[in-house]
């Protein structure tokens, strides 16, 4: 999970984080360790990870 977070730091600190859509999940990511590194969703399995990323790409940037 540490990779998580600096992934999601280094987009920000390259200024590339408005250009880009943040997911994260699995078996040992939590809701709330998405809303702490700032992901714009979390799925905790393939099939809701499926969901998130269609309300992803269905909303505008």
């Amino acid at each position: 999970m540490p990779a998580m977070a600096q992934a999601a730091k280094a987009l920000e600190e390259a200024g590339l984080r408005e250009q880009v859509r943040v997911m994260v999940g699995g078996a040992h990511v939590m809701q709330a360790f998405a809303e702490s590194i700032g992901a714009d969703a979390f799925g905790q399995n393939a099939s809701a990870a499926v969901d998130a990323a269609r309300r992803l790409v269905a909303r505008p940037s």
